[in-house]
């Protein structure tokens, strides 16, 4: 190596790491206007809506990771979610620790999970990945149809009858509607972070060279199996809290929300809504939450959100498959080149 270049070597390294902590800084910032904004403007009722939002907004960061940086297809990610709720609301009820250590629970085993329904990618690709993990989901969706979500009772499965159903306590500091929200969205932020964290630094490229071909990455120095696993595992611990978060919002979980579609639906929206782009998640979770919303508001019946997701889906795949959030991107870039031509004139 000449000296040029143990000069120019250093030099990119501490650019990158000075560029690392600007993007980062992007999650926090958003989330704290947006959160502001919601929560000045938004009823009792959209304020429901933003939080189921923004809780499910870590499931579709956790699906970004795996389609958006290996080119994995889960199709088993709202059973996670499912996972993750079941747990925070049983670990709730049975010992009444403060919410976070039953909402770190939740994600914890949704994590190993997780990992366990990503085993078959250590050796399926495609449409044999995708089938076995809707497979999954549809056993988690007959299992929670038989077991139901704990609400209080006692035993393993801690389920009550009549007036004994209990509500999942919420946070201390965070009881009320507005509070629990915002609680939410730091919550969020902080797993966007990591989630975005994970994108730009090594295990993201060591992603990236598995995507292109596992024996380009074995040739790199990758370990292939330990950083798909850690994919299954991030992406499992995210869809946890995002059910644990889901759980404190409502107090209590229907296993009828939890079917195999659902996890088809979440796959559909976190490819419109982009996967690419680290806001694309929260769009995913506005429209998986936000247009039924709407729809219910002004009287229409919610299985028209099939209709319109499936045609924003298409739209997607044939226009824009960077999806709404590469859009935005596409668009800021070029506002910001044209005000830095206007800049140099």
């Amino acid at each position: 190596m000449t000296v040029q270049e143990q000069t120019i070597a250093p030099t990119a390294e501490s650019l990158s790491m000075v560029r690392l902590p600007k993007q980062l800084l992007h999650v926090p910032v958003t989330m704290l206007i947006f959160s502001a904004v919601v929560a000045l403007l938004a009823n009792s009722f959209w304020l429901s809506a933003a939080t189921s939002a923004v809780a499910l907004s870590l499931s579709v960061a956790g699906l970004a990771i795996l389609y958006g940086q290996l080119g994995l297809v889960s199709l088993c990610q709202f059973a996670l979610v499912g996972v993750g709720g079941w747990v925070t609301l049983r670990v709730g009820h049975a010992f009444h620790p403060p919410f976070e250590l039953s909402l770190l629970a939740g994600g914890v085993v949704a994590s190993v999970v997780g990992l366990a329904f990503g085993v078959p990618a250590l050796r399926l690709r495609g449409l044999y990945l995708a089938l076995v993990t809707l497979m999954l989901a549809g056993g988690f969706q007959i299992v929670i149809s038989a077991w139901g979500f704990p609400d209080g009772g006692p035993g393993f499965l801690g389920r009550a009858d009549g007036s004994g159903r209990a509500m999942l306590a919420r946070p201390v500091i965070a009881d009320g509607e507005v509070s629990y929200f915002l609680y939410v969205c730091a919550v969020a932020a902080v797993g966007l972070l990591i989630a975005q964290w994970h994108k730009l630094a090594r295990p993201g490229r060591a992603w990236a060279l598995i995507r292109k071909g596992e024996t380009v990455a074995v040739a790199s120095g990758v370990n292939v199996l330990i950083y798909k696993a850690w994919a299954f595992a991030l992406s499992g611990f995210l869809a946890g809290l995002a059910g644990g978060l889901l759980a404190g919002n409502v107090g209590q979980l229907d296993g009828r929300a939890f079917g195999a579609f659902e996890s088809l639906n979440l796959f559909a929206l976190a490819i419109v809504g982009g996967v690419f782009n680290w806001y694309g998640a929260v769009i995913a979770g506005l429209l998986l939450r936000a247009v039924p919303a709407l729809l219910t508001d002004l009287g229409i019946d919610g299985y028209v959100t099939i209709g319109i997701f499936g045609v924003a889906l298409f739209h997607a795949l044939a226009t824009a498959p960077t999806g709404i959030a590469g859009q935005i991107s596409a668009l800021l870039a070029r506002l910001n080149a044209a005000l830095s031509r206007g800049r140099a004139r």
